[in-house]
């Protein structure tokens, strides 16, 4: 019992933020150990009735994570405080099992088990940081967490294909053996995320009160930011397909564009990546006026997509060669992604102090952008359509880029409208 109640740390708001801040890194980067690995696999030679098997893999822990997003909008923001190291240990678990029966059933039959793996997975980012929201330094530890998923993906990638050259382990037996590699640290870092501290009085007052949201609540945000969110969630929805095709399929994209058998290019991709965006995102913690801090993700957000569609254009063109190109449309990307797995809702709630948690603003915007990640493999497996994806994905992000771009104007103009009809009518509803 100890593992889930530890005594809480006590400390400086400095020394808790870095404490928070390294302890979700780690932990979210051991949760990835029990998702992406497989990706590394091409799994060349097996189709089912006509179709990639690697697709209807991808598909099929899409689907799980897709619906996972859907019941975590009620699931995560009616979520209490108590209990959540438990809910982790549990969903990872289920995650890892389906592993083990994804090695030892055969194909096709197998692929179920991607479904049953995505979904207790989707639900572990609101878990994690509800840990975490709400507080002065949440832009820092948040955006510590957040580009978790660019070191975590890189790295988890890494060990997987060390796996599968290094000790020449089944494409079927390696994502199993990777969860038995992150399973004994994992359990070390939810212990000490259970000793991160709640929110003082100094950062409730800085960033409002969190608390579980009823379905009330939750119409009454929807109908009062409607035509904003609906902004938000087409940007994170493309910045979603692409991040997850990218992820999914950079081992294509790599071999076609001749590297192959160099497992070290997932990390060397990503850790820059990481750093970048980290020092981007987290010293948003310096701007202490949650409005001006949500408007400069605004400029975050567009900046990436100018980043991303450049560097393609270039690529396409010839003029930039592969690594940098790999490089730089993911440092683009994952500006846009980045901003709102972190500091962009959390920002958005403590400017109009409305009754809320980031929680249900991140699994909203999470469940359409899953749509549009499985829409895009399906539309390619039942059309039949034969991709080059090195072509296809350069050749859609420029599209992309510049679609993302007019829709960030305008969620900046929208939001700034409405933080003059807050200021000009103060009886708005607040929590």
């Amino acid at each position: 019992m100890a593992l889930f109640n530890p005594k809480q740390i006590k400390g400086t708001s400095l020394q808790i933020g870095i404490y928070s801040a390294i302890t979700v890194f780690l932990t979210y980067t051991m949760v990835f150990g029990f998702r992406k690995s497989f990706t590394v696999a091409t799994f060349d030679g097996y189709e089912i009735a006509g179709y990639s098997y690697k697709t209807i893999l991808v598909l099929s822990q899409m689907l799980g994570y897709m619906l996972a997003k859907f019941y975590g909008i009620k699931y995560i923001s009616e979520l209490k405080r108590s209990g959540r190291g438990k809910i982790i240990l549990l969903l990872t678990g289920i995650s890892w099992l389906s592993w083990l029966f994804f090695a030892i059933v055969p194909p096709p039959f197998n692929v179920a088990f991607l479904f049953i793996n995505g979904f207790p997975l989707g639900m572990l980012w609101g878990v994690v940081f509800s840990y975490v929201e709400g507080r002065r330094s949440t832009d820092f530890i948040g955006a510590t967490l957040a580009v978790s998923f660019i070191f975590a993906s890189g790295f988890v990638k890494t060990v997987g294909a060390w796996l599968l050259v290094k000790f020449n382990i089944s494409e079927f037996w390696v994502p199993f053996y990777t969860g038995l590699v992150f399973a004994g640290p994992l359990l070390i870092f939810v212990y000490m995320m259970e000793k991160i501290p709640h929110p003082d009085r100094e950062d409730i007052a800085a960033r409002t009160h969190r608390e579980p949201m009823s379905a009330e609540d939750r119409k009454a945000f929807i109908r009062m930011f409607l035509p904003g969110l609906a902004a938000c969630i087409l940007i994170y929805c493309f910045a979603t397909i692409f991040r997850d095709i990218r992820d999914n399929f950079g081992a294509e994209m790599w071999k076609e564009m001749g590297f192959f058998d160099k497992p070290e290019l997932f990390a060397q991709t990503e850790i820059p990546i990481t750093i970048i965006v980290l020092v981007l995102v987290g010293s948003m913690v310096l701007i202490k006026n949650s409005y001006k801090a949500f408007m400069l993700s605004h400029i975050f957000i567009s900046l990436g997509f100018i980043c991303a569609g450049i560097s393609s254009y270039l690529f396409v063109g010839g003029n930039l060669a592969p690594v940098w190109w790999m490089t730089l449309v993911g440092l683009g990307l994952y500006m846009v992604y980045i901003p709102f797995n972190s500091v962009f809702f959390d920002r958005l709630i403590a400017t109009f102090k409305h009754v809320g948690n980031v929680g249900f603003l991140i699994y909203l915007a999470d469940s359409f952008g899953y749509i549009g990640s499985v829409g895009v493999l399906m539309s390619k497996e039942i059309f039949k359509v034969k991709l080059n994806w090195v072509t296809f994905f350069s050749n859609s992000v420029i599209v992309l880029s510049l679609a993302g771009l007019a829709l960030t104007i305008f969620s900046a103009v929208y939001f700034m409208g409405k933080h003059r009809a807050m200021l000009d009518a103060p009886e708005i509803k607040k929590a």
